[in-house]
């Protein structure tokens, strides 16, 4: 029997009808910054070490073309031909272990490296969209939140429709 790949990368999809993210918390008398979309997908994600550049691209073809989005017909299709905005999470939680009673991050990709990964799997988002006719007429939107911070989310869903993807 063969061993078994090592997860590299792990997202959490959920639909959403409104996603709201508070980026950064009010300060000194400012109020805090949200990104925030109207339908589409919430993208929750989180690298693990031995992860590099030549994943992500696979990873967004993955995600932004599976069909979870039900379109006015009941027909499932993708967020692209939906078409829907993205809201995209970056989310370390998602690489814990239970050990004991207790979560551990030991598999998590170094803070560093998440970052460029997580950056160019925005950038990569927001090609895909911006190259898709359908997302483009509709005018959609790819939100993200910031890497490394603790972020508030507000979140309306037509169900809980939540999809874990491990590449």
């Amino acid at each position: 029997m063969a061993a078994a790949r090592p997860v590299l990368a792990r997202a959490l999809l959920q639909q959403c009808l409104f996603a709201r993210l508070q980026v950064k918390p009010p300060e000194h008398g400012a109020e805090a910054e949200w990104e925030e979309i109207q339908r589409g997908l919430v993208i929750y994600i989180c690298f693990f070490k031995g992860a590099d550049e030549d994943l992500v691209p696979k990873i967004v073809n993955v995600l932004l073309n599976v069909k979870l989005s039900e379109d006015e017909n009941g027909e499932y299709v993708s967020v692209l031909d939906l078409p829907g905005n993205v809201l995209i999470i970056p989310q370390a939680t998602l690489g814990g272990k239970l050990k004991g009673r207790k979560m551990q991050y030991h598999t998590n990709i170094e803070k560093e490296k998440g970052m460029e990964l997580y950056s160019q799997f925005v950038s990569l988002c927001e090609k895909e969209l911006a190259a898709n006719p359908k997302c483009m007429e509709a005018g959609v939107l790819v939100k993200h939140g910031t890497y490394g911070n603790r972020q508030v989310l507000k979140l309306d869903t037509n169900g809980p429709y939540t999809h874990l993807v491990e590449f």
